[in-house]
């Protein structure tokens, strides 16, 4: 079985071609579980799979999170595996992918650097409180595309001076917090200059930090703009992979399409030899 392991900022995935594997659907789970794991095996925040597209795409994206379970979308996953078609034959330099949340299009803007149309907000509350850890957070609850991924975006001022170590607990209990029916990736997020924001992603199914969540920072932007505090015109976000860029199309508080730039990174291919790795002959 052949793999890539790629990253957006930081965010790290496996890519499976399944038009070549042909692996089944239902092994997809423990093999994410497996290979994902950082100790065990070769690593990463999730597992995408490239398969024959249903509704006039390049190609459909099915993606796993690292503890097995299924992802709606993927934002920085979307752009790595963007330039993986391109440079696999399977699309050119605007592609258009299917994932199960909807249809993501991407754009090639140089070797490494792609940007994408995320999927469409279905879910948009801009005022919420949810209660984690002994007191109440004012935050806002976005889901992208149908079904929807669910984001919190929580305002934190001082971001920056924090680590993971400081903020895990707190972004664990929101995570699984009751305000949020579905669990909910966690954003932190904060200002620290004109149209520059910095932010941290707890994330479900990776269950932990991350170095960067394309469809967190999205949501984050795309809240901080419905507010007020930023432009939405190419918004710098610095995550711990590194930068993003996010712009809004709106209209008035109408949501046209959110834009999501950043760098893409091939680290490596090869064959899996992992022999805890059991499939079917």
């Amino acid at each position: 079985m052949r793999f890539t392991k790629m990253n957006g900022a930081g965010n790290d995935f496996l890519i499976l071609n399944n038009l070549v594997e042909h692996i089944d659907h239902s092994l997809f789970p423990s093999i994410a579980r497996t290979l994902c794991h950082r100790r065990l095996s070769i690593g990463a925040d999730g597992l995408m799979v490239v398969e024959s597209p249903s509704q006039g795409g390049d190609y459909r994206m099915l993606f796993y999170n690292a503890d097995g379970s299924p992802g709606e979308m993927c934002g920085n996953g979307a752009r790595c595996i963007c330039r993986y078609g391109r440079e696999a034959g399977l699309a050119g330099d605007e592609q258009t992918v299917e994932t199960p949340s909807g249809i993501v299009t991407g754009c090639r803007i140089d070797r490494r650097n792609y940007r994408i149309r995320l999927t469409d907000p279905s879910v948009l509350r801009l005022d919420c409180q949810a209660e984690a850890c002994g007191r109440r957070w004012d935050c806002s609850y976005v889901e992208l595309g149908t079904p929807g991924l669910p984001h919190a975006v929580v305002p934190f001022p001082g971001l920056a001076q924090k680590s993971m170590e400081e903020m895990r607990a707190l972004g664990r209990e929101l995570r699984w917090a009751p305000a949020f029916p579905k669990g909910a990736n966690v954003n932190f997020c904060d200002i620290t200059g004109p149209d520059q924001v910095a932010e941290l992603t707890y994330e479900r199914g990776v269950e932990d930090f991350t170095y960067a969540c394309g469809t967190g920072t999205g949501s984050a932007v795309l809240v901080l703009t419905l507010t007020g505090r930023v432009s939405g015109e190419n918004v710098e976000v610095s995550v711990p992979g590194g930068r993003l860029y996010v712009t809004i199309d709106r209209d008035g508080d109408a949501v046209n399409a959110i834009w999501l730039t950043g760098p893409t990174n091939i680290v490596c291919e090869g064959e899996v030899r992992d022999e805890d790795l059991v499939l079917p002959e």
